[in-house]
């Protein structure tokens, strides 16, 4: 073939072979550089030699920005971020200090008006603060309180030194004496009001009320519903109308319900069927019932977002809830009582026998059986050795057995610890007694042998109301 230069100008000709004769030399002294190692950089004109022909153009500002980006603009991202830091950081504060106003403002308005005055005791020493749960009385006269009776009864026991509460229930049934006449304790309100319920308690308990609070069901109503509702596993078919109290109660056993307050209502109240069945034990199985209730309010308490859902909850206690604890004090006592651990909560129902007397049943107090929980009800720490009656425990398996955990409670029953729940959990190696109450981890140890590892609680498995948390991992025996 021809070569085209023949026919092109000498002097362009001349041209295009110093031009080839420059490429040839920039080839030349680039597989030099990189057979000594050297490299080239990215920019270099000389790597953009390509098909003869030599790119002059300088690299772009925006591309030598992304190569190596200047110190001006690493500053303004630093600057950027810690505004974003500030904002945030001011939110929250800001968020924080509208919170504590309206509580502020909201624990003025909860209501002292027409009540029994209190008998206060200094943050540092045990106090105990009686709840009590009013029924409706008369739908249609609602604000009549001499027929308002005390559907539930609790004494909140908080000891700061010890950081822990003992919540004790009172079954309504329970016998009393008014002027020589036997009375149900749940007439003791509308007999008396406030102070003859308070009287009532202190003689069986034999202690010093210092507080009252008085919750009617809307307040329980508003309060479940402030707090964002609770899940329960529902154990009973619950079916149950009393039109007098506008109730309606419908449950399916075997399944988990989201509670709302009027949901968590039916639940907490419920106690027999239209048919007659229902709990074998009447009101104290319901007491059971309402500890296992108040045990998942605790947990949902517990977290930290609670604090931004105390103006409602703070709004609920103005408009439903009546006590004669000055505003100032029910915030101290929230703040300490958000700190606690829920292994330090322990739920409990005194001591008693069911009775018919002459016609009418009867839930008779035994004094001397419930004399363990009255000490520690007015003792500074531990009261020293526990009956194994009154410690809770929970068994959980966590191996693929069916039934290994109702096998343990079998043998924990025999060793006297009869009031035993069972559960599950995710799949573990190695068994656990986990316990926190050093009286009662001693006589565990004397007694429980089957288990050689004893710890204190971890809060994964803590639960409200329990003393003993016993995980069954893959080393479980199974009798």
């Amino acid at each position: 073939m021809a070569d085209d230069r023949k026919n092109v100008d000498p002097r362009r000709r001349k041209r295009m072979a110093e031009r080839e004769e420059v490429i040839r030399r920039r080839r030349s002294n680039r597989e030099q550089e990189l057979r000594r190692g050297r490299s080239i950089p990215a920019n270099d004109a000389r790597r953009r030699v390509d098909d003869g022909v030599i790119s002059r153009k300088k690299p772009q500002k925006n591309q030598r920005l992304k190569d190596k980006p200047s110190k001006k603009l690493k500053r303004k991202k630093k600057i950027t971020f810690k505004r974003i830091i500030g904002i945030i950081i001011a939110a929250i504060l800001l968020i924080t200090l509208v919170t504590g106003v309206r509580i502020a403002m909201l624990l003025d308005k909860v209501s002292t008006d027409n009540i029994i005055k209190p008998n206060p005791v200094p943050m540092n020493q045990t106090v105990n603060i009686l709840v009590l749960g009013l029924d409706v009385g008369d739908v249609n006269n609602p604000n009549d309180e001499s027929i308002k009776r005390t559907d539930t009864m609790m004494l909140i026991n908080f000891n700061p030194q010890t950081k822990k509460v003992n919540i004790v229930s009172i079954p309504r049934d329970t016998m009393i004496y008014i002027n020589g006449r036997r009375w149900k304790i749940n007439a003791a309100y509308p007999i008396g009001g406030d102070e003859r319920v308070i009287k009532e308690v202190q003689d069986i308990l034999s202690v010093n009320v210092n507080y009252l609070v008085k919750v009617n069901y809307a307040a329980f109503r508003d309060f479940i519903d402030a707090i964002g509702g609770v899940d329960m596993k529902i154990k009973y078919d619950m079916d149950y109308t009393d039109k007098s109290q506008n109730l309606r109660i419908k449950f399916k056993k075997g399944t988990e319900e989201h509670l709302d307050g009027k949901r968590a209502e039916e639940f907490f109240r419920w106690r027999k069927n239209n048919d007659g069945t229902g709990l074998p034990n009447g009101d104290i199985d319901r007491i059971k019932n309402q500890h296992e209730f108040l045990a998942q309010v605790v947990k949902k308490c517990a977290t930290p977002a609670i604090i931004f859902k105390m103006p409602k909850i703070l709004k609920v206690m103005e408009t439903n809830i009546e006590t004669n604890m000055p505003g100032t004090t029910i915030f101290k006592y929230a703040l300490k009582l958000m700190t606690l651990k829920a292994g330090n909560i322990n739920m409990t129902t005194i001591k008693g026998t069911p009775q018919m007397i002459s016609g009418q049943s009867y839930f008779v107090f035994n004094k001397q059986a419930n004399q363990q929980l009255i000490n520690s009800l007015n003792s500074n720490g531990d009261s020293g050795p526990i009956s194994p009656q009154d410690v809770r425990i929970k068994v959980l398996n966590g191996t693929k057995i069916s039934g290994l955990a109702a096998t343990y409670k079998v043998q924990l029953n025999q060793l006297g610890y009869t009031n035993v729940d069972t559960g599950n959990t995710n799949l573990v190696k190695q068994s656990v007694v986990m316990v926190n109450n050093d009286n009662i981890k001693s006589e565990l140890e004397k007694k429980f042998t089957a288990i050689n590892k004893i710890e204190s609680i971890d809060s994964r498995y803590e639960e409200p109301g329990y003393d003993v948390i016993i995980v069954l991992g893959d080393d479980a025996k199974n009798y």
